[in-house]
């Protein structure tokens, strides 16, 4: 559920229509709404918590034709993409994890996601500066 809620909404889109043959039948039990959720932090991530600030969240929850229902949080206001994260996951829990869609549609978002992260990671490593100390006399 995590690397649909960071996929991009076009690559959701994209996913959504290569569902076949047609996309599942669904209904909303709540509708995508957008709204604020605090976001907390730790200094050096093992210190106090402290209030950072507020993000945007849309969450929606949606039920299939058999029943499964699906879920989703996604950060920004992205209606659209919250839902279709939302039938993904009902998707998902009918099909288990070692399913087509886990296997042709969220393993290479995961993979799209991971090489982003490395890419981010890769130029910020660039721009390290090492910091030494030299001793005067001694």
């Amino acid at each position: 559920m995590g690397v649909l809620a960071r996929a991009s909404a076009d690559e959701l889109e994209a996913a959504w229509a290569a569902l076949t043959p047609t996309p599942p039948v669904f209904r909303y039990l709540r509708r995508p709404e957008t709204g604020m959720v605090m976001v907390r932090g730790r200094i050096g991530g093992t210190g106090q918590r402290f209030n950072l600030g507020e993000i945007t969240v849309t969450r929606c929850t949606i039920a299939l034709a058999n029943g499964t229902v699906g879920t989703a949080y996604v950060a920004g206001g992205l209606p659209r993409a919250t839902a279709l994260a939302a039938v993904f996951d009902a998707l998902l829990q009918t099909e288990g994890p070692g399913g087509p869609l886990a296997t042709h549609i969220v393993a290479p978002m995961a993979q799209t996601q991971a090489d982003r992260r490395h890419a981010a990671a890769a130029k910020a490593a660039a721009t390290k500066v090492d910091f030494f100390t030299l001793v005067r006399g001694s």
